[in-house]
């Protein structure tokens, strides 16, 4: 099956200002494509660039996308291994543009076998509970999304900090205050303290139930880690230390986690996402399912992936409902409350409405 043209599209989508550690965000910097072969099969792919945590734009991965559709046109599609080393060839890191070629990829090769994703990549039906994130706020604001999610039924808040330690600890203490005792809670510094912050904020925090801290500290400072989950009371989950499997490997052997976040944006998409879980596996780390400010598309394959790994245990996958004003997606996953199902479609068994697609900036390679 060779591939004869890719289309690509700059996915803007506009959203209520989201705010993390590292910076606000006001659209969804989104990359679509689509992978036409000599078959008609059509292979689609998504990736979110976010600059601060990943150093891509959407501008760059769709410049980089014009290069990667050039390198593939003519070559067989369902040589996956061969086609990704193509692009790791062509350029070092670039991880999040790979990730939506990578995805195309695997939509084609299990549209090819007539099953959904999730079944070629060896997976079964499990239940998918996602938590649902609170950006930083004021403590008083943050603390009335919080009730809000809880009436509205969801079981797992994701709170966003990582700004002064002493109002992260207020915004902690107002929202178990309010909520209760009955939800479980996970904070999220995205690299935003320092050691020292980080060990006091975090012990102090001890008290509040929190289930895990995901990225207390920058990647740089990862050699701090293990000390520091030494005196946690909270477990530490990595995220932007771990970009592939290597990464899994180095902080895993320097007992520097007890869990680690997977996304395609950084993996480069489900083949090394794979490698990383394997690592995870086989030393005993429970991996999660997360990502950046995808659509429902690159959701629904955040889905099937999470179906055929036994260790992704948690799943952040509310993405799509992180403040997006507009929704182009046709088919995907549904939400049922805080529940996903996948579609039972060939493929990943979502795509992009032709209406929403005619307004983006594009380019056919």
């Amino acid at each position: 099956m060779k591939i004869q043209q890719t289309r690509i599209y700059k996915l803007s989508i506009p959203m209520h200002p989201f705010r993390i550690a590292t910076g606000t965000m006001f659209h969804a910097q989104n990359l679509f494509i689509r992978v036409e072969t000599n078959e008609g099969l059509t292979g689609v792919g998504e990736c979110s660039a976010f600059p601060m945590i990943v150093g891509e734009s959407q501008s760059t991965c769709f410049e980089m996308a014009k290069d990667f559709a050039r390198i593939w046109k003519g070559k067989e599609a369902l040589d996956i291994e061969n086609r990704l080393k193509d692009l790791d060839d062509f350029t070092a890191f670039n991880s999040t543009a790979k990730s939506a070629f990578d995805m195309a990829l695997y939509d084609l090769a299990s549209k090819k076998e007539n099953v959904p994703l999730y079944k070629y990549l060896k997976g079964y039906k499990k239940t998918l509970e996602t938590d649902i994130t609170i950006g930083i706020d004021e403590p008083e604001i943050m603390a009335s999304k919080a009730l809000d999610f809880k009436m509205q039924g969801f079981r797992i808040l994701k709170i966003k900090l990582g700004k002064d330690g002493k109002t992260d600890l207020q915004r902690i203490q107002m929202i178990r205050n309010t909520v209760g005792s009955s939800l479980r809670l996970r904070i999220d510094a995205n690299q935003g303290w320092d050691f020292e912050t980080s060990k006091a904020v975090l012990i102090q925090m001890g008290m509040y139930d929190i289930e895990f801290c995901e990225q207390p500290m920058r990647s740089w400072n990862d050699h701090h880690l293990p000390a520091l989950r030494k005196v946690s009371p909270i477990k530490i989950m990595a995220d932007e230390s771990v970009f592939d499997h290597h990464d899994a490997s180095r902080l895993i052997l320097a007992g520097a986690c007890d869990y680690v976040n997977i996304k395609f944006s950084k993996s480069g998409g489900i083949a090394e996402a794979i490698r990383i879980n394997e690592v995870c596996e086989s030393h005993g780390i429970a991996c999660m399912m997360g990502g950046m400010l995808e659509s429902r598309l690159a959701l629904t394959a955040f889905a099937h992936f999470s179906l055929s790994q036994k260790n992704i245990k948690f799943y952040d996958m509310d993405t799509s409902l992180l403040g997006h004003q507009i929704d182009p997606v046709k088919g995907g996953v549904e939400f049922k409350g805080y529940h996903l199902e996948v579609p039972e479609m060939p493929g990943i068994g979502a795509d992009i409405d032709e209406g929403f697609l005619r307004t983006c900036e594009q380019v056919i390679i």
